[in-house]
């Protein structure tokens, strides 16, 4: 059998091997601290798993390929009161996770050769599937002046005659770290100008901290009602495993993607879309803010820890939960720091390899979407680590 290129040149997702000697540590009885998955711990909201259960008895056919009506319609509405945006529904298509919006968004834009801009780090996934569909990915290394963020200077300096778009991520995984309302219009600006176009991962939107440094809850659709948005129903709402998301796109990017979802997926859960209409009720949001609340209580706690430790941050998290922190001064590579941890400390982390060459061997990334009884015990059992080396 002949594997495709494609197959054999798709890099592994570190984090989630990380995940699988995690497994098999805990399946030999270790108490392992898992902090290397991006996965709240709450999970969805009762009024969420109430609407499941009540579905067993419903007919659960198709729906459209872009998604339920009421479920469009309700995200549109989400937008306008969370961000102070007015979003037609008919741009609102529902997918499987935000991973499916990213299909379909980069199936609808690139082509094979064109290239696409993305910050160095990154989310690791985004640069697989561009690839996938043809494209050239530039990594541009950032640094902590930068909170690891593209800006328009380093874009306009970066563009060639082959680059067609942007991806950003707001806040963004891996580090956690905000673009600034001005930052953003400077870019959206430069790109615009090129005819290119600007693809913002908004996941983490409605985790972030309103006055951390460069915390902003601000949609890029109040900047550039032309970008592509993607987001998902994971992180804030906690439901990972509903593998439900959507994208935001103009008005000319509605029919290729609904033609598109058509033929990829045909349409996305169903049961998945039902019970999530109880994402947007006013009970089901007060809870999601208390619990982005105690992410920021976890936050803190963090990076108190690892300050006392001696481990730099060095840019503190806006939003999400997530620590990208450097490890050089220990004398260990990334990779070597996250496999000693495991299995002498059993506390699972995510080595910076996973998110591209500039950082891949100093930092580590930290999820702090544990509870902060297991925080403050994976601190304490850092402490000892770095005490024994």
């Amino acid at each position: 059998m002949q594997i495709s290129r494609r197959a054999q040149q798709a890099a592994p997702f570190h984090v989630m091997e990380v995940a699988e000697r995690a497994s098999e540590l805990a399946a030999q009885g270790a108490d392992v601290i898992c902090l290397n998955v991006g996965e709240p711990d709450f999970g969805a909201a009762p009024a969420v798993l109430g609407a499941l259960a009540q579905l067993k008895d419903q007919s659960l056919g198709y729906t459209g390929a872009a998604g339920l009506p009421p479920l469009r319609a309700a995200i549109a509405d989400f937008y306008r009161a969370r961000h102070g945006v007015e979003i037609d529904p008919s741009r609102v298509i529902v997918t499987s996770g935000a991973t499916g919006a990213l299909l379909l968004a980069l199936a609808a834009l690139v082509d094979p050769g064109d290239e696409v801009l993305m910050a160095d780090p990154t989310y690791p996934c985004n640069v697989q599937i561009a690839e996938a569909f043809g494209a050239r990915v530039r990594l541009l290394p950032t640094v902590p002046a930068q909170r690891y963020q593209l800006d328009a200077a380093l874009v306009e300096s970066s563009w060639s005659e082959r680059t067609r778009g942007v991806m950003v991520a707001s806040p963004a995984n891996p580090t956690g770290s905000c673009m600034s309302t001005a930052e953003l219009g400077q870019l959206s600006g430069l790109i615009r100008e090129r005819s290119g176009w600007l693809l913002c991962d908004e996941i983490y939107l409605d985790l972030t901290d309103g006055d951390a440094p460069g915390g902003s809850r601000r949609s890029v659709l109040n900047i550039d009602p032309d970008a592509v948005v993607v987001n998902s129903f994971s992180k804030f709402f906690g439901m990972t495993g509903w593998r439900l998301g959507w994208a935001i796109v103009p008005p000319e990017l509605v029919e290729p993607l609904e033609r598109l979802s058509q033929n990829y997926v045909i349409c996305p859960s169903v049961l998945a879309q039902r019970a999530a209409l109880e994402c947007f009720t006013p009970p089901t949001l007060a809870l999601l803010d208390a619990r982005r609340a105690e992410f920021r209580a976890r936050r803190d706690l963090v990076l108190e820890g690892l300050d006392r430790l001696g481990i730099p941050v060095p840019v503190a998290p806006d939003g999400a939960f997530y620590v990208y922190m450097d490890v050089s001064g220990t004398g260990l590579d990334s990779a070597q720091f996250c496999t000693r941890v495991l299995r002498e400390a059993h506390v699972a982390l995510t080595p910076g390899v996973d998110f591209g060459p500039s950082t891949a061997a100093t930092h580590v990334r930290l999820s702090y979407s544990a509870s902060r009884e297991k925080l403050s015990e994976a601190l304490r059992r850092l402490d000892a680590f770095l005490g024994g080396l």
